[in-house]
């Protein structure tokens, strides 16, 4: 039901050449995804791919009787970063089983994106800090008491350590996880549905994001969406529809777009 009152309710929406953000004043409220957005994990999730996708693994033949059988990967080549980029970054683990593991039946390739996650969450744990100048940002928006909500195509086990390492359990007062959704990013539905838990407006709330399937979903969502070139070129950010793009949180681009939204929410407030 929540998809369908914001498929009904959600405006049409454009995204714009300027850094501006003056158009959602006044701001309700800001969504962030996780990965590459709140942290810098890709490389992370790159070395677990890149190790889990030459490994060996056991496959049950009959109860007694097991093989070792080598997954072969690109005959064997390890994957690099151009590739990683291209075909996995910003992908939820489903559509992962299709790109990468197409031969496989569902239940083993799960069973192998599951073990992957497993071997991320082992080497994230003491690896990982926030991108640059979060703190800063976190209590800009704690201090106008704006509405904030995480929303990841990544597991919830993934998805609850990373926020829990960043001490931002208390900080978002929503995580929304894609593959609890009907579909995930590049689909619009996990970010209508922390709209919807939020109950806030999407001509009022914008995204930061800083994959390709990320801006997709969050503008089909009716939201300008500011792309974090962690990883990705700021090119193929605003061609995904990205309204502008900063290299992080400390980016004179991103305060001087959020003193303009104050300013203009200023001259909402005061006109009659």
């Amino acid at each position: 039901m929540w998809f369908i009152l914001m498929e009904l309710t959600r405006p049409s929406f454009s995204p714009s050449s300027n850094c501006s953000l003056a158009f959602v004043a006044p701001l309700e409220a800001i969504l962030f995804d996780i990965d590459g957005t709140l942290c810098d994990s890709d490389p992370i999730h790159y070395d677990a791919f890149r190790e889990m996708l030459q490994e060996k693994f056991l496959c049950g033949l009959e109860k007694r009787m097991t093989i070792v059988m080598q997954v072969g990967f690109r005959g064997g080549v390890p994957i690099d970063e151009e590739f990683f980029v291209e075909n996995i970054a910003g992908k939820h683990n489903e559509e992962l089983c299709r790109v990468l593991l197409p031969d496989w039946d569902f239940e083993r390739a799960m069973k192998f994106m599951n073990d992957k996650e497993a071997m991320f969450r082992r080497l994230a744990s003491d690896k990982l800090g926030p991108i640059k100048g979060l703190g800063k940002l976190n209590q800009w928006v704690e201090d106008r008491g704006l509405k904030r909500g995480a929303v990841t195509n990544a597991p919830r086990s993934n998805a609850e350590l990373l926020i829990s390492m960043l001490g931002l359990t208390d900080f978002f007062k929503t995580v929304v996880i894609a593959n609890e959704c009907d579909q995930a990013k590049p689909f619009p539905d996990p970010y209508l549905k922390a709209l919807y838990e939020l109950e806030v407006s999407p001509k009022h709330t914008f995204v930061f994001e800083d994959s390709v399937s990320g801006i997709k979903a969050g503008v089909s969502a009716g939201m300008p969406v500011v792309g974090l070139s962690t990883r990705n070129p700021e090119k193929v950010l605003v061609e995904a529809g990205a309204t502008f793009v900063v290299k992080d949180y400390d980016d004179p681009k991103l305060w001087t777009a959020l003193q303009e939204l104050v300013k203009k929410a200023e001259v909402v407030e005061v006109t009659p």
